[in-house]
């Protein structure tokens, strides 16, 4: 990395690095354990403009069609184009995150997205700005209320130990930010926790958010793994396996057309391959496809209209 950009915080930032690979290590483990056939295959990558990678993707195991972890630790100038597009001020920036995404091959076994994620602005050399954001979030294809409470409970109790408000504003956040408002805003899942641009105050210094973003990023093994277990040998029919492609479609849709770490990755040059790496496999896109009223995948598409409050379910 260049030395003359990273002069300030270099201690605290190396620990955050550290932390992430540590966490794309631990977690990559536990999803080779439960899928029990597929590994995960490493490609490092570097970027002209600062940085670089390591993708991690998995396919064709016992569990896992298609999925990704990801780090990343990237810096470059700030061009007019990212302050066009992304409101970024100052002369270069640095970030440096884990992002997963895991698409299941049985429909009853959920997806899930995962990003924690630090950002430093810098002008002479000096930082003039930092923050963290992050986030995890389930989309099931049917739903189990007791996963959905799992589920949300693991990160409550995580979000407790530092703010008893924090768990219900970063679910609200979620459930407002992961949603396709060209559908009637209609969520592509069951929600979790967001939070972004978390900034040190005098209450709230940078180890809070560091401390907040590992506990987050520590939880979930404990959060997902289970739900893994439970739901793998459940055995599925060909309607089912269509109605996950519908949904597919939806995350899909979402990804291209909303999601702000995309654009990002995109307008600040990042690696395609990795940046699309949260597309699944197979979609559908049917024309004004709607189901069965009464139906399970009805069921599932009416607490993707409206948030349901999963701990007092």
């Amino acid at each position: 990395m260049n030395a003359q950009i990273h002069t300030t915080s270099k201690t605290f930032r190396e620990e955050w690095i550290e932390y992430i690979h540590g966490l794309q290590d631990r977690i990559c483990k536990a999803l080779e354990d439960v899928d029990g056939k597929a590994k995960f295959v490493e490609d490092n990558w570097e970027r002209q403009e600062g940085g670089g990678g390591k993708t991690r993707v998995i396919a064709n195991g016992n569990v896992f069609e298609k999925g990704g972890v990801n780090t990343s630790i990237v810096f470059g100038d700030v061009t007019d184009n990212m302050r066009k597009q992304l409101q970024l001020s100052g002369e270069k920036w640095f970030a440096c995150g884990l992002s997963l995404v895991l698409h299941p091959i049985n429909p009853f076994v959920p997806t899930v997205h995962c990003n924690y994620r630090y950002f430093e602005l810098y002008e002479n050399d000096k930082v003039v700005d930092r923050w963290f954001g992050g986030g995890t979030d389930l989309t099931p294809y049917y739903l189990f209320e007791e996963d959905a409470s799992h589920f949300h409970q693991t990160y409550k109790n995580v979000c407790d130990g530092f703010d008893e408000n924090f768990y219900a504003d970063f679910k609200k956040t979620c459930d407002e930010y992961f949603r396709n408002t060209h559908r009637n805003n209609e969520m592509r899942g069951i929600g979790g926790i967001f939070y972004d641009h978390k900034k040190p105050t005098e209450k709230r210094d940078l180890n809070f958010w560091f401390n907040l973003g590992k506990a987050c990023g520590d939880a979930f093994i404990n959060a997902y793994i289970p739900i893994v277990e439970r739901r793998k040998n459940t055995t599925y029919t060909t309607a089912n396996k269509y109605w996950q492609e519908i949904r597919r479609g939806r995350y899909v849709e979402f990804n291209l057309v909303h999601d702000r770490g995309t654009l990002f990755g995109l307008k600040t040059n990042g690696r395609t391959e990795s940046i699309l790496m949260s597309l699944p496999p197979t979609v559908r896109f049917e024309y004004d496809y709607q189901p069965e009223k009464n139906s399970e995948e009805e069921r599932l598409l009416q607490v993707c209209l409206k948030p349901v409050d999963w701990i007092n379910v």
